[in-house]
């Protein structure tokens, strides 16, 4: 898992030509409606939302501080070889769907990871800072907001691999469209998505 990882950052770097940051580039405009539609598309395979609804069952009723407490874990174990809570989530069916997605994809996506409805991650394509994303923009303005709420991040330039980055976030519902189980963020590569936007010469 660790080497598939290492390759994918290697392809998504290796696969594009060396760029400067120069301006920033219109996030909102290039993740487009149409590439918001077709992103849940991939999300409503039933990988998703069942490993979301699971997790929302067995730790439903967690508390902050065992939040906090998995939180620190995480973040803990990022540094240490034994990595339990990691290797549980990364090794989980959903996070080997979400690290094909992005393999398929040849460099577009730098990042996947999904959440429950606390913020916690269920599954990932790549190992996030933190455990927890209950306090941060890209779960406080999708979930509580609605089922069908999308918010797109600021983009940033990635200055290791020379590229500019958005994150789409979405709020995952359940099939009837209308309750949030969790949230879906998918880290864009804009310089690769700007490129594919060309036409073709």
């Amino acid at each position: 898992m660790k080497l598939l990882t290492n390759a994918l950052a290697i392809l998504a770097v290796s696969a594009l030509p060396a760029v400067a940051a120069g301006p920033a580039p219109d996030a909102r405009a290039l993740i487009s409606g149409d590439f918001i539609a077709k992103t849940r598309e991939w999300l409503a395979n039933p990988i998703v939302p069942l490993s979301v609804k699971a997790q929302n069952e067995r730790i439903g009723n967690i508390g902050q501080a065992e939040i906090d407490a998995l939180d620190k874990q995480w973040v803990q174990e990022r540094e240490v070889d034994d990595k339990p809570l990691i290797s549980a989530t990364l090794s989980a069916p959903l996070s080997i769907y979400l690290l094909r997605i992005q393999a398929r994809n040849l460099g577009l996506y730098t990042e996947i990871f999904v959440m429950d409805a606390k913020g916690l991650n269920v599954g990932q394509s790549s190992i996030t800072g933190d455990y927890w994303q209950g306090d941060e923009a890209k779960y406080q303005k999708t979930f509580p907001t609605g089922a069908d709420a999308v918010f797109i991040d600021d983009p940033e330039w990635d200055d290791e691999r020379k590229i500019w980055i958005s994150q789409l976030n979405l709020t995952l519902a359940d099939e009837d469209g209308k309750t949030p189980i969790g949230v879906a963020t998918v880290e864009v590569n804009l310089t690769e998505l700007m490129r594919r936007s060309q036409p073709a010469s």
